[in-house]
C-alpha cells in the first residue's frame, strides 16, 4: 500500500511539473512573440470572450431586436477572433498558446487527482434481503420500467413490487410507510430523483437499507453512486449479491432531497405549465422578466450565519459539486458523505457582469461558491409582480408568512419562509450491487498554488487530502 501510494505521489508531482511547464512554455510563446503580435493574441482573445458573453447576456434577457443583436454577437465574437487571428498571420502563435495551456490544465487537473488520498470508508458486505419492496414509477424516463422489464426481474429475485397507478397519483412516502409496516426490511425505487428522495427518507427513518434504481430521465443520484443508469435492471443484482454504503441525505424544510434544491430563477421557470413540454422555449420566454426586469423579485439567505443578499438564483446540493461549471454538463459530486451542502449563489444583472463571469469565473463577484452545514433562504428585494405567467408570480403569503417557489430535486413546489436546508450525515444506508460501473472521481479545478508546491515539494509530497477533494471555496 505504501509503494502504490509513493508511486502515486511520484506521478503526481511529474505531472504537476509537465502542468508548470506547460503554462509557462504558453506565457512565454506570448512573450518571444510580443514585437509579432503576442500582445494582440491576447487582446483579442480577451475582447472576443467579453463581447461574447455579452451578447449571451443580451439573447437571455433581453426581447426583440435586442435578443437578435445578442444571438448575433455570441456566434459572431468568436468567430470574429478567429478570423482576426488568420488574416493577421498570428494563428500560429495563437494555437501554440493555446494548445500549451490546454496541456498545462490537463497535467494539472491529473496532478491534482493523484495527489487525493483514497477515501478510506469502503462499501461493507451486505445480507441479502428477505422482504425487500420495490416502489416503481411506469412513466419515469420515458417508461424504462416496462422498457426493462424492472417488474419481472424483480420479483423473480423475490422482491414484491408496487407499481405506481399514472391515472391516481399516490403518495408514496406512505406507501413506503405501509410497506415497513407490513415487514419491508429494504425498500426501493425505480424512478426519477424526487421519488427517491422520498422513500430514502422513510428508509432512513427507519435504518433500512435503500435500493436505487435509475429509472428516471437524469437520475444525478445514482451517477454519483457509480450506478450503470443506462442499464437500470443491472442494480436489482444488489438483491442477491450486494455491499452497502452509508450516505448523506438533505433536507429541506421537512422534506428530503438526495441531489439538489434550486431557488430563484430555475425554480421560477419550473413552475410554468409550459417547462415541460418545452423547456428552452419557456426559459427563454420567462427569462427577460426574471433576470432583468426592475423590481423582479431577489433571494436573501443566511449561509452558516453569513449573509448572502440579493441573488438571482441559489443552487443547494446534497454535498458540493466540483464547480459550477459542472452543473450544466452532467457533473459531479466527488463524495456524497462529507456532511456539507454545496452553495452556489447567481447575482449577475448586466452584460458588464456577465463578461466578469466571463473573465473570472468562480472568483467573479456575481458568483458565490462555498459549502455550508445549514442554508436559511428568504424573499428578499422588492416585491413588485412580474410578468410572464404563472411561474414569475409575486410569492404568496400564508398566515402571514410567505411562499415561494423551489424547486426540489427537479419537483416544482412552494414552500414557506424561511426555508432551510439542512443535511443528516451518513443517515442513509444504500444498497448497491457489487458488479458496477463505479463514480470514478471528476478532475478537480486547477489550483496553480497547490501545483506548485506539489511540483517544488519533496518527492512522494501530495496535495492537502481534504482541500484536494473539494471543490474550491469562496464565501462574501
Amino acid at each position: 500500500m505504501r509503494r502504490a501510494q509513493s508511486r502515486a505521489g511520484l506521478a503526481a508531482r511529474l505531472l504537476a511539473r509537465c502542468a508548470v511547464l506547460a503554462a509557462t512554455a504558453a506565457v512565454a510563446v506570448l512573450l518571444l512573440a510580443l514585437g509579432g503580435g503576442g500582445l494582440l493574441v491576447v487582446v483579442a482573445g480577451m475582447l472576443g470572450l467579453v463581447v461574447c458573453a455579452a451578447g449571451i447576456w443580451w439573447f437571455v434577457a433581453r426581447r426583440g431586436p435586442v435578443r437578435l443583436l445578442g444571438a448575433f454577437l455570441a456566434v459572431a465574437a468568436p468567430v470574429g477572433v478567429l478570423v482576426f487571428y488568420a488574416r493577421s498571420g498570428l494563428w500560429l502563435t495563437a494555437l501554440i498558446s493555446s494548445l500549451c495551456w490546454a496541456a498545462a490544465v490537463t497535467c494539472g487537473r491529473a496532478a491534482l487527482h493523484r495527489a487525493r488520498p483514497p477515501r478510506s470508508r469502503r462499501p461493507v458486505r451486505a445480507r441479502r434481503p428477505k422482504r425487500a419492496v420495490l416502489i416503481m414509477n411506469p412513466k419515469s424516463g420515458g417508461g424504462k420500467v416496462a422498457r426493462f422489464d424492472l417488474v419481472k426481474r424483480a420479483e423473480r429475485l423475490g422482491a414484491r413490487v408496487i407499481l405506481l397507478d399514472p391515472s391516481a397519483p399516490a403518495d408514496v412516502g406512505e406507501l413506503a410507510r405501509a410497506a415497513v409496516e407490513d415487514g419491508a426490511d429494504l425498500l426501493g425505487v425505480a424512478g426519477g430523483d424526487g421519488t427517491q428522495a422520498l422513500v430514502a427518507a422513510v428508509a432512513a427513518e427507519h435504518g433500512l437499507p435503500f435500493l436505487v434504481i435509475p429509472a428516471g430521465t437524469r437520475n444525478h443520484f445514482a451517477m454519483d453512486l457509480g450506478l450503470d443508469r443506462a442499464a437500470p435492471a443491472r442494480c436489482l443484482d444488489a438483491l442477491a449479491d450486494g455491499e452497502e454504503i452509508r450516505v448523506d441525505l438533505g433536507d429541506v424544510s421537512g422534506r428530503p432531497f438526495v441531489n439538489t434544491v434550486s431557488f430563484g430563477v430555475y425554480a421560477d421557470i419550473v413552475r410554468s405549465p409550459e417547462y415541460r413540454g418545452d423547456k428552452a422555449g419557456t426559459a427563454l420566454k420567462l427569462m427577460p422578466d426574471l433576470l432583468a426586469r426592475k423590481g423582479a423579485r431577489r433571494l436573501d439567505a443566511r449561509v452558516d450565519g453569513t449573509r448572502l443578499a440579493d441573488q438571482q438564483a441559489l443552487l443547494i446540493s446534497n454535498n458540493p459539486y466540483v464547480s459550477p461549471d459542472e452543473l450544466s454538463g452532467g457533473g459531479r459530486r466527488p463524495v456524497l458523505d462529507d456532511g456539507e451542502l454545496g452553495v452556489i449563489g447567481v447575482r449577475v444583472e448586466s452584460a458588464a457582469q456577465a463578461a466578469e463571469l466571463a473573465l473570472w469565473g468562480s472568483q467573479a463577484p456575481g458568483l458565490t461558491v462555498t459549502t455550508a452545514r445549514w442554508v436559511e433562504v428568504t424573499a428578499g428585494g422588492p416585491r413588485l409582480p412580474v410578468t410572464g405567467g404563472e411561474a414569475a408570480q409575486t410569492p404568496v403569503a400564508v398566515g402571514g408568512e410567505e411562499e415561494i417557489p423551489v424547486a426540489v430535486d427537479g419537483e416544482a413546489l412552494w414552500l414557506r419562509t424561511p426555508v432551510v436546508c439542512s443535511v443528516r450525515p451518513r443517515a442513509l444506508r444504500v444498497l448497491l450491487p457489487r458488479d458496477r460501473p463505479g463514480a470514478p472521481p471528476p478532475p478537480p479545478p486547477v489550483d496553480w498554488r497547490r501545483l506548485l508546491a506539489l511540483a517544488c515539494g519533496p518527492a512522494g509530497h501530495t496535495a492537502s487530502g481534504a482541500a484536494a477533494q473539494r471543490p474550491a471555496q469562496r464565501s462574501r
